[in-house]
This record gives structure tokens, sequence and C-alpha cells, in this order.
């Protein structure tokens, strides 16, 4: 297959995957899902539920990762992981309170929300490593991610109290403010582990999944959230077909970002990325009806604006204090 063939074939796996990830993602956690009731006087009415097991979901998606990973590694062998333990299991937990705040973060607000201040990942990112790694960036690098601030800030701004508060700002960005800052303790992480260990990304996908499933599996069998997953599930039998999908979606889409960095480089990836989620965004809207005021479309606008120019201008790792 030529250089310029397998570029547009991962570049469409990338698209094809994440924007159906996204749609199953948004119809898995924001959709009503109708239940018969039979009231106190014998009546039966419909009432409709919302699916609300977050680690559940998170579980399955971290599951079908490793063993994906796994395959792939089964398929083309390679040398001895040497990442320590340690390093691993911390990754894989900013990792899994990532995604999970961010799947929590759907219950109050719409999915095109949670894509523009996910985008907002280079910010933590870049405080953590000036805080705890000690690196120093240039100035058209703060300038680029000031862009992303001032784009998410417009796109969040609430112009009516939500019924949701938590003191003056909205509980579904809470969590998404949190699962950006878990973001940013993952990238330091595996920046560590990337300079000392070396491992491929097939062996981090598969160790950072690994220690995620282990960690989720206690609290959702102290939660009662696995019963409350099984009876959802018995009730609605295709919330778990789409979960699977959802997984299956997810893990296909690592692949083509993997090969795509591996065969290409990080900055087509980046760019590649970076349009998919303006389309998914996109997508939202068309497809589930999320109306947008043109204040949040500016502020969509001006964050996917800064992580473009941050991928095209901002080359060179950054150096060290």
């Amino acid at each position: 297959m030529q250089g310029s063939t397998k570029f547009m074939v991962c570049a469409a796996g990338i698209f094809v995957c994440y924007f159906y990830f996204g749609i199953l993602q948004e119809k898995i956690t924001r959709g009503k899902y109708s239940n018969d009731e039979v009231s106190e006087n014998g009546a039966i009415r419909k009432v409709d539920e919302r699916f609300t097991c977050a680690l559940a979901l998170v579980f399955v998606q971290c599951l079908v990762n490793y063993f994906f990973a796994k395959g792939m590694l089964y398929v083309k062998p390679h040398g001895e992981d040497t990442t320590p333990t340690i390093y691993c299991a911390s990754s894989a937990l900013t990792y899994l309170l990532a995604m999970v705040c961010s799947y929590m973060a759907l219950q109050w607000v719409a999915f095109p929300t949670q894509v523009v201040g996910k985008a907002g990942k280079p910010i933590p990112v870049m405080v953590l490593g000036v805080l705890i790694g000690r690196k120093s960036y240039p100035l058209k690098k703060y300038v680029f991610v000031l862009m992303i601030v001032i784009g998410v800030i417009l796109f969040m701004y609430k112009d009516k109290a939500g019924s949701k508060k938590v003191d003056g700002f909205g509980l579904g960005e809470l969590l998404i403010l949190l699962s950006l800052t878990m973001d940013g303790l993952t990238g330091a992480v595996q920046e560590r582990i990337k300079a000392e260990a070396k491992p491929t990304a097939q062996q981090m996908m598969s160790g950072m999944n690994k220690f995620a499933c282990i960690f989720v599996v206690v609290p959702i069998l102290l939660s009662g959230e696995l019963i409350k997953f099984i009876e959802f599930v018995t009730r609605h039998p295709t919330v778990l077909s789409n979960i699977l999908l959802l997984a299956l979606a997810g893990a296909l889409g690592q692949l083509f970002i993997f090969l795509t960095v591996t065969e290409f480089g990080p900055l087509p990836c980046s760019v590649i990325t970076t349009t998919r989620k303006f389309f998914t965004v996109l997508g939202s809207v068309l497809i589930f009806g999320n109306v947008l005021t043109v204040r949040q479309w500016i502020g969509a606008i001006i964050v996917f604006t800064g992580l473009f120019l941050d991928v095209f201008f901002s080359k060179g790792a950054p150096k060290k204090k």
C-alpha cells in the first residue's frame, strides 16, 4: 500500500471509528429508555430512565482495550515490557478517573460541551508540565493555550442558572474539569514511562488497561453497580450491544491512531484527531439536535483554531528549566 493511500486509510479509520464512538456514547448516556411500571392501583405506565452505570461502561471499554492490545502483541510480539509497576498503575488510575468523570459529565451536559471541554486537554498538560515537570514553553505555546481557555469559557458560560449547580459552577462542567486534570496527570506519568522504560504503544495500552480493569472492579462490586448494570441491561438489552460496539469502536480507533503515529508521526495524527473532534461536535448538533448558541459556536471555533495553531507551530519538545 502506497504512503498516501495508507494515510487516507488511517485518517478515515480515525474519523469513522471515533465519529461512531461519539454517536454511541451520546446515545447510551443521554438516551431515554422506556420501562413499564405498575402503579398502586394496578395501572401500567411508561417510565423513562437513563443509563447511569458509568463505572460499568468504563470497565467494559478498558476490558475490550486490554484484550485488543494483547491480541496485537500476540500477532506481532514485542520485547519485554520493563515499565515499573508503580508507573503503570499510576497512569491507569488517572486514566480511569478521567474516563469516569467524562462519562458522568454527560448526565448533566450535552455531548458537544463535553467534546469542547475535553479539547482543552493541552491546558492541564502544560500547567502540570511547568509545576511538576519543571518544563518551559515558548511564548506562542502560552498564546495558543490562552485561546483554548477563552474558547472553552465562551462555550461553557451559562446565561441562566441551571438546576444542578455546585457553588455557581455546573456539576457537569466540574466533572469535565476533573477529567482534564486527570488527563494532565496521565500525560505527565506517560512521559516519564516513555523516557525511562520506552514501551511500545501496544504494551502501554495493554498495561494501562489491565490495571484500570483491576481498579474499577472493586468500586463496581462495593457500590452495587454491577447488579444495577445487570438489571438495566435485562430491562433494555439493546444497550448492551451499543456498549460492546462503543468499546470496539474505541479500540479500533486507538489502533488507527497508533498506526498513524508509527507511520507518519504525531503531527499528522494531531491534525486528524483535532479535525475529528470538530466534526464530532457538528455531527452531534445535526443528529441529536443539540442546539448551540452563536456564542458557543464562536467559542468552539476559537478552541479548535487554538488547537490547530498549536499543532502546526509548536514544534519540538519543551525544555527543562
